[in-house]
Order: structure tokens, then sequence, then C-alpha cells
């Protein structure tokens, strides 16, 4: 919330959950006062679907008259098959167009405009399974591999722009539904017991470093493991 609390306007997408989002811009809108619904846009789209993004940029443009200076790429899939030998190759193509061809469309979107008004951040939600851990697959490993990557070479191609680009690499996030409760980690190397800090960690801790990336400009091509301490 900390940016929207410094005065920026935004626009939300969702996917299906409609009414989480609702509940997130009455929270931000009494975080704020003096605000209204007038600086919060919410976008029901279908990240899967090039020509969907393509329309959230039309309707972005028709709302504020500009595309963002600030993107968030944090869309996400995440099927947990753990060997290699049992991945099917459409379970690979489908983890790569929600993970990773998104990232790529949205950033198309908004460099330009970044780019002519000489500031931007670009920020992607990768994983510490791109970095090697975590409890997925390789495929799911592959496609946050691909953010960092991405990142760090948007990050030395558009530096002298203004813009910068970085991800953050969280692992065992409670609070979000992905991990329903601590307990279904047991046994595997998400067990919360193997975890140096000893807890889960916050959705807030993430929006923290996403935070620092926006307003820190002298930090580009860096990718954050947010993982209590686990490798």
């Amino acid at each position: 919330m900390q940016l929207w609390e410094l005065g920026a306007q935004l626009a939300l997408t969702y996917n299906s959950n409609e009414t989480g989002v609702g509940l997130l811009v009455g929270e931000l809108l009494d975080a704020r006062e003096g605000s209204d619904a007038s600086d919060i846009s919410t976008h029901k789209v279908d990240l899967e679907d090039p020509a969907a993004i393509a329309a959230l940029f039309s309707e972005i443009e028709a709302k504020y008259g500009r595309t963002p200076d600030i993107l968030v790429s944090n869309a996400g899939y995440g099927k947990r098959i753990p060997h290699v030998l049992d991945i099917p190759l459409d379970e690979f193509d489908k983890m790569i167009n929600i993970n990773v061809r998104p990232s790529l469309l949205l950033c198309q979107g908004c460099i330009p405009g970044m780019a002519a008004r000489g500031w931007g951040r670009l920020v992607s939600v990768s994983s510490v399974a791109g970095h090697g851990g975590g409890i997925n697959g390789c495929h799911y490993a592959a496609s946050k591999a691909a953010l960092v990557g991405m990142m760090r070479n948007l990050a030395r191609r558009h530096a002298g722009e203004g813009i910068t680009a970085n991800d953050v690499a969280p692992a065992m996030i409670g609070d979000t539904g992905l991990i329903p409760r601590p307990e279904v980690l047991a046994g595997t190397p998400g067990d919360v017991r193997n975890i140096p800090v000893g807890r889960l960690g916050r959705p807030d801790e993430v929006a923290n470093v996403v935070t620092m990336f926006c307003r820190t400009g002298y930090m580009t091509g860096q990718s954050i493991l947010l993982s209590g301490g686990l490798h």
C-alpha cells in the first residue's frame, strides 16, 4: 500500500477473484484520506491471452491518458509435478504461457512510455525456484528463471532511459491461498522446520521489497531472495 499512500494511481488486474480485488480497493481507499475510486481501476484479464493484454493497455490509456510508470508483473501458475519424467509437454507450455509470456507483453506495452518520460520501474515476481530451490518441478523453475533473466537483460538495456528492472524471488509465503497451512509442507524442502527464521513469509513482506524497487532508482538488474534464509 505504500506507493498508493504516496499518491500513485492504480490499475489492478485479476483473473477470477473479483470479490478479492473489490475488498482490496476498499482497503486502499480507507488507507489514503481524500482519495476516491477515480484513482483506482480494476480489470479482468486472462493474461494467457495476448489480445486481452492489448485490450488492458487500451483500457488503462483510456482511463489515465498514459501507459503505466510502474509495472508489477506477478501473475503465476504452478502445478506441482516434482519429477521431470512426469511433466507433460502441454503442462510445460501452459507454465511458460502464464509465467513468462505475459511479462514480456506487459514490458512491451510499458517500456516505450517509460522511455519517453525518462522514468520507469519494472518489477517481476519470480521465485526461489528460479535460483534452483523450491518444491515444484523443473518446468516451474524454468519459467521463474526466465523472469530473472528477462529483468537482468532489460536492466542493462534500459538503465540509460531511467528505467530499472528487478525481481523479487519469494519462497514459502503464507496467507495467499497457495499454502493453505504450514502443515501441508511437512516432509518437503519447504517444511517450516527447514526455514531458518522458523515461519512462513507474509504477503506484506513481499510488498516491502516491491516498494523498495519502485523507490530506489540506483538498484537495477537484481533478484532478491525473500526466503527466510531458505536456499
